[in-house]
């Protein structure tokens, strides 16, 4: 029921309202804020199109004190004075000064609730016309619900109402972009288990976000009943480790040096099918693999990363999604880079030209009284690239701080698109982005009905992301603004230092291959770079320790036998061929060379110029002659240093020692002393021949003798 009365009178009776009230109406207001609460369940016709349009308000009020509430009143407070703009909307968003009401309302209404008991709740209702309200233009109203008990302001639920009669001129349809997000943290270290074979994760949290109300559950909901011109930001790190679970996997059990054996998850297969078919009609960029900190590895020496998380990342999005996705577009982590970055994404193999910002890092320059368009235009070092800037105050709405109100929360975002809509001087189409944090936890129920809502506002065009460009509306901007504390937030020198470490030694892995095939750890160290290890290095530590150890035990696969100080080799005389042997204990061919260097020069020389590398077959064995020269006269034992390279001469492994055991003779006195052995020999064995017929001679006359006898 409206009540109406003059400004005057109601100014009037609201004063005496404000100051009446004595210490104990005072005390009782304090204690009902903590017992009372007012909801607004809904406004019907959301946007009031004609003067005679019934508006209906309908809530609820709960008494969730132990004790009855009596002496209740809800009234509505409503305002003919449209907000100026979106400044002072935000104003009216923040404000929860009671006295702040009073001066909105030039009429009100009310309704007195009967005693409610413990725990009960009363429902309210008004309603009201456009012309009743004093509404006569297009634009946004603000709108109040106040609790009054005896006398005393309790409490208020504040919202707007927006008119939008056809007799205005007619307003721009803005057009609207909306990026959302699928990334998380990656939950494996190496890709898989080194005994078992199996995929090897370092928890297990996806099976529970991917079920039930879980994250990824409730992003799986959105994306079924979003429309087609929604941009989705898939993470294909994510995509990969649920992949990794339709079959066996293990999870490393915390603290403990064990792991547990989980048996195949059907709901990962469930998810992925359900984000296939829902993205099928929709665009989707695919983030770079494991989503890494671009910035940080930009500052650190990283740059190799980059492109390669970008083309990985474009591949098994591509291959899990069963389509073609795009990696051109970028969006950093938490909206930041600064030129280092952009550089570095301008030049990877899959080089990116657009980029979508957070509106801190691109102000506009000079600040602008209005929305700014959302496009812009940066320098790369390789050439222009387009940036998109999210607005702030939209993207905020699909994921309040705190649990809200579906409605109000539309009621808040059809406030604000239709004061874009109105904003002075406009006088066609700008455009505008929202893109909430990369890594939010949706509520489907509000993000749903806000895609609603903006697909069929008057004043919108929802349209894919990659469709919005500079224009002639563009405003000025300051240019990449990146803070010495963006600075901090990045992944730091400390934690990524022995990740430069692992992604080396890794890199040989692959060096070392004859095909020369892309890295097995490649995977593993890109999620060693995720930004998600920002906010939990701790983690990201003890990933990057067993990414580590799992390089060196492959490592030290191809090993250098019989090598180390109590193994020696002989040369014979000054100069010879020692045989050195390498063990190949991986699945694949491998080429490479030997660098043999003598640690002793004056007394051993390496002549060894391996022109072609070496061959071994896998789970096999090669062998080398190294040519060695000793100096001549000299005898005893030499060391040399055996090191494992790849083709491009990098270290593989560590290096091994071998002792060369040289016996001092030259060639010549090898000679000479062959051949008096063998002179020797001859006599010796002339003087063996000469005795034993002299024998004989003898026993043959002893013989005659006898029988002459």
């Amino acid at each position: 029921m409206i009540r109406k009365a003059t400004l005057l009178a109601a100014l009037l009776a609201l004063t005496v309202v404000a100051t009446a009230p004595g210490a104990a109406a005072t005390k009782s207001a304090k204690a009902s804020r903590q017992t009372l609460a007012v909801s607004i369940s809904s406004i019907s016709p959301q946007v009031p199109t004609a003067q005679t349009d019934v508006i209906k308000f309908t809530g609820t009020l709960r008494n969730d004190s132990g004790t009855p509430q009596s002496s209740l009143r809800v009234r509505l407070r409503y305002s003919s004075q449209k907000l100026p703009d979106r400044a002072a909307l935000a104003t009216y968003q923040s404000d929860q000064n009671p006295a702040t009401l009073w001066g909105i309302g030039s009429q009100n209404s009310f309704m007195d609730i009967p005693a409610l008991a413990a725990g009960a709740q009363a429902r309210w209702e008004f309603t009201a016309t456009p012309v009743q309200l004093g509404y006569r233009s297009f634009g946004v109203y603000p709108v109040a619900v106040e609790v009054i008990q005896n006398g005393v302001q309790v409490m208020t639920q504040r919202t707007y109402l927006t008119y939008a009669p056809p007799t205005v001129p007619k307003l721009p349809r803005n057009k609207l972009a909306i990026a959302l997000p699928v990334i998380d943290q990656p939950h494996r270290g190496t890709d898989r288990d080194a005994k078992s074979g199996a995929p090897l994760f370092v928890d297990d949290k996806l099976s529970q976000s991917i079920t039930g109300k879980g994250r990824l559950a409730d992003l799986a909901r959105i994306a079924q009943a979003a429309p087609k011109a929604v941009t989705w930001f898939v993470e294909p790190s994510l995509l990969d480790d649920l992949d990794a679970m339709k079959n066996k996997y293990l999870v490393k059990v915390k603290g403990k040096d064990e792991t547990q054996e989980k048996p195949a998850n059907p709901e990962a297969a469930n998810w992925l099918t359900t984000m296939r078919t829902a993205l099928a009609g929709s665009p989707v960029v695919a983030v770079p693999y494991a989503d890494p900190d671009v910035a940080a590895l930009a500052h650190q020496g990283l740059d190799t990363q980059t492109g390669r998380a970008i083309e990985l990342g474009r591949q098994k999005a591509a291959a899990l999604l069963q389509r073609e996705v795009k990696t051109n577009i970028n969006w950093p982590p938490a909206g930041m880079l600064d030129a280092d970055a952009l550089d570095l994404l301008s030049v990877s193999k899959d080089p990116v030209d657009t980029v979508l910002l957070n509106s801190t890092n691109l102000p506009p320059q000079p600040p602008v009284p209005f929305t700014p368009d959302a496009a812009g235009t940066l320098d790369s070092v390789n050439g222009p690239v387009t940036a998109l800037v999210a607005d702030a105050e939209l993207s905020k709405l699909f994921e309040p701080a705190a649990p809200t109100s579906v409605l109000l929360s539309t009621q808040h975002f059809i406030a604000e698109t239709a004061m874009i809509a109105a904003e002075a001087g406009q006088t066609s189409p700008r455009s505008i982005v929202i893109a909430p944090s990369r890594r939010w936890d949706p509520n489907p129920t509000l993000v749903n009905a806000l895609l609603r809502t903006a697909n069929k506002l008057p004043w919108l065009r929802l349209t894919p992301l990659d469709s919005i460009k500079k224009s002639k509306l563009s405003v000025p901007r300051a240019g990449l603004t990146y803070t010495d504390q963006d600075r901090k937030e990045e992944l730091s020198a400390k934690y990524l230092t022995p990740v430069k470490d692992v992604t080396s030694k890794a890199q040989l892995t692959s060096l070392i291959t004859a095909e020369k095939t892309p890295s097995s750890f490649d995977a593993a160290v890109l999620r060693l770079t995720s930004s998600a290890w920002r906010n939990s290095t701790r983690a990201g530590r003890a990933v990057t320790k067993q990414v580590s150890i799992a390089v060196t035990e492959q490592t030290e696969k191809i090993e250098i036998t019989g090598s180390g100080p109590n193994r020696t080799r002989t040369l014979a005389g000054s100069s010879g061929q020692v045989p050195i042997s390498v063990k190949n204990e991986l699945g694949v061919e491998i080429a490479l060379y030997i660098d043999v260097t003598s640690n002793n020069p004056e007394l051993l020389q390496v002549d060894f110029p391996q022109k072609e590398p070496m061959k071994i077959g896998p789970r096999q064995s090669g062998m080398v002659q190294v040519k060695m020269n000793a100096a001549p006269g000299t005898s005893g034992d030499a060391t040399v240093t055996v090191q494992l390279k790849t083709s491009d001469n990098q270290p593989y492994g560590k290096p091994q020692r071998l002792t060369i055991r040289t016996t001092g003779y030259t060639g010549i006195a090898s000679v000479i002393v062959g051949a008096a052995l063998t002179v020797m020999l001859a006599a010796v064995v002339m003087r063996v021949l000469r005795r034993r017929s002299e024998r004989k001679l003898a026993h043959a006359a002893k013989t005659r003798e006898n029988e002459n006898v």
